[in-house]
């Protein structure tokens, strides 16, 4: 697992730089055996309160964790996604550590286990307290592909029937939502490669085609085709990108002359 040698390197050498960390490093990634268990550590740590245990959360993490193959794919790709795209992340250990969209997003992808398996309540509780510690709200029942990046991740909000692609990135305030009281299918998709940008509110049951961008602060509330770039309230298409997958090179401003 060449993630987890290089995170487990990475403690190693933090832990000599700063020896006053060096508890927290061995019990958070140089006590464990694997990287699922680190990272089930990390969240139950951070989740647990007077009702949730660390150890009852651990328990429920492990478990996931142990049988859902998909999981543990998508929790490595997020966080080479988050090494990759974000410039402030120097290296895989401190997403894991550090970084609550990392945290909030593998939170999830265990209440999304829950709420498949049938545990709906449990799957609900743990939303609830994702929200609380990681202003983050991220329905169970939601899609959400894999290499996925969520930038800061605070006032994320992804509703029940989204859909989401994989090597997407979305910065923080995104709302993915419903436009009204509707019931069924009423949330957005969002393709493979799409960059969502800071504030934007996509909103009712559209699509967000493969490879495009929504600019930051823009209210969609219609179909954006694919390698486009979607501005404005409410937003209209204004261009057509240059880069083939916006969501990898985290361009926001460029498209064929245009910048914002």
């Amino acid at each position: 697992d060449p993630i987890w040698a290089a995170i487990r390197a990475e403690a190693r050498l933090e832990a000599e730089k700063e020896p006053l960390l060096s508890s927290f490093l061995y019990a958070s990634i140089l006590a464990h055996p694997c990287f699922e268990r680190s990272v089930g550590f990390v969240l139950a740590n951070r989740l647990k309160n007077v009702t949730l245990l660390a150890t009852q959360l651990l328990d429920v993490f492990d478990d996931v964790f142990t049988h859902e193959p998909q999981v543990q794919e998508a929790i490595r790709l997020d966080v080479q996604a988050v090494r990759s795209r974000d410039p402030s992340c120097r290296s895989y250990s401190s997403a894991l550590l550090y970084l609550k969209g990392y945290h909030a997003l593998q939170s999830y992808r265990v209440a999304h286990a829950l709420w498949n398996r049938g545990q709906r309540v449990l799957a609900l509780a743990l939303q609830s307290r994702i929200s609380e510690v990681f202003a983050v709200d991220i329905h169970p029942a939601a899609r959400i592909g894999k290499a996925i990046m969520l930038d800061h991740g605070t006032g994320v909000v992804i509703g029940e029937t989204c859909v989401i692609g994989d090597r997407v990135s979305l910065m923080q305030g995104v709302t993915l939502g419903g436009s009204g009281k509707e019931a069924g299918d009423r949330h957005p998709k969002i393709e493979e490669g799409v960059l969502i940008g800071a504030g934007a509110t996509i909103l009712g049951n559209i699509r967000i085609g493969r490879c495009s961008m929504v600019a930051a602060g823009s209210l969609v509330l219609k179909d954006v085709p694919p390698h486009s770039v979607a501005a404005g309230t409410p937003a209209k298409v204004v261009g057509t990108l240059e880069e083939p997958t916006p969501a990898l090179t985290m361009k926001h401003g460029t498209t064929f002359g245009v910048f914002f």
